[in-house]
């Protein structure tokens, strides 16, 4: 655990990351993680480029190698292949809004756009719309490390106007994504 405090273990966690996205496992927990080690930023940063880089390989490798398993499985999902005949009308429009809008599994969503006709540009600028999600894990994760560290909050070791801009912070940005999150639905609805 000593080694992912380290400047090398942030660059190794990236492709740690990657590999968790490949795998379908959900970012959420490992997100968080990144925010208790690294802080908000430098986490947030970290995941996006991991999450980033295993999305763009879940993409390819659902356009090729992994094509038909793919498909078999997106036929549990109804949301999902609605959105994958759609994408082929809207493109990057509608990868932005599906990535900001927590209704769509990301892993799952890696391959339905993966089975679409979007391109890998409009698909992977469309991951900018994981950015405030990011931020919110992340920034959750950083509370709780925190948190974890209350009782030095208390003895009077660490300073309460920087915990609070902490929690506030962390407030903000949960009210971002869920007011973000619900104009996504709402756009989607529509579409």
């Amino acid at each position: 655990m000593e080694l992912l405090h380290s400047p090398l273990g942030a660059v190794l966690f990236i492709p740690l990351y990657a590999l968790w996205v490949t795998l379908l496992l959900p970012g959420v927990w490992a997100s968080m993680l990144a925010g208790v080690i690294y802080g908000t930023w430098l986490g947030s940063a970290l995941v996006f480029v991991g999450a980033s880089l295993g999305a763009v390989l879940v993409f390819l490798l659902g356009r090729t190698w992994l094509r038909e398993w793919a498909q078999q499985r997106l036929l549990r999902w109804p949301k999902l292949q609605a959105v994958e005949r759609a994408v082929s009308n809207e493109g990057l429009k509608l990868v932005l809004l599906t990535r900001l809008s927590p209704a769509f599994p990301f892993s799952l969503l890696n391959l339905a756009y993966g089975l679409s006709a979007v391109s890998l540009r409009d698909y992977s600028i469309g991951l900018i719309g994981i950015l405030p999600g990011t931020v919110l894990f992340c920034g959750l994760g950083a509370l709780a490390g925190d948190v974890a560290q209350f009782g030095s909050v208390l003895s009077g070791e660490a300073d309460w106007v920087t915990w609070g801009l902490r929690v506030v912070g962390v407030l903000a940005t949960v009210a971002v994504v869920w007011l973000v999150s619900r104009a996504a639905r709402q756009a989607l609805e529509d579409a």
